[in-house]
Formats: structure tokens, sequence, C-alpha cells
């Protein structure tokens, strides 16, 4: 299991594939696939069997995962940058490589 350097809550950009350049906020990151789920992005049509959930069943739209090596994290000036991580005092805090500020 790999150390992530994008978190549940984080606003990503995707750098490569299909949905090249669109932005969301991360959901859900999937560690053992490598993998993140984001808002809005990466839509497909799941064929759903009626349950007691959703009698009527049907087509559902849900959020497919993404590969996190095509995301990259936004800062909150709405540019991509890479994750680093340093001490400050005795707490491990992550920072944005581009501008220096903490995330």
């Amino acid at each position: 299991m790999t150390k992530f350097k994008i978190k549940t809550g984080d606003t990503v950009r995707v750098i490569a594939g299909d949905h090249k350049g669109s932005e969301g906020k991360v959901l859900e990151v999937l560690t053992a696939k490598n993998k993140a789920i984001v808002e809005g992005i990466n839509l497909v049509k799941k064929h759903t069997k009626p349950s007691t959930q959703n009698p009527q069943g049907g087509i559902v739209e849900k959020e497919a995962p993404i590969h996190v090596s095509n995301l990259s994290l936004l800062t909150k000036k709405g540019e991509t940058t890479r994750v680093g991580y340093r001490m400050e005092g005795d707490k491990k805090v992550r920072f944005s490589v581009k501008s220096n500020e903490v995330i």
C-alpha cells in the first residue's frame, strides 16, 4: 500500500485521458487500486435491477475511478501543483511545491 499525495476532499484537475482539463472534488481514494473517485468526472451509466432502495430500477449515472497519476492537486488560486511533505515543529504537513504554501 502506498502513500498518496491526494486525499479525500481535495480539489483536483484531470491532466491526462478523456476528461483532461476537468476539475472536481475527490469523493473517495481507493488505495488498493491506486485510483480516486472524483465528483462529476468519468461518469458511467450503470443498469440497476429493482430493489428496496430503488423500486423502479433503470439506468443510473455514477462516477467511475480514475488513476491517481492522471490527477493533479489545485491550489487556492486554481493552478495545478505537485505536493510535498515537510515537518513543521512536531507536525508533518503537506505543502504546494509551486507556491510553497501549506495545504
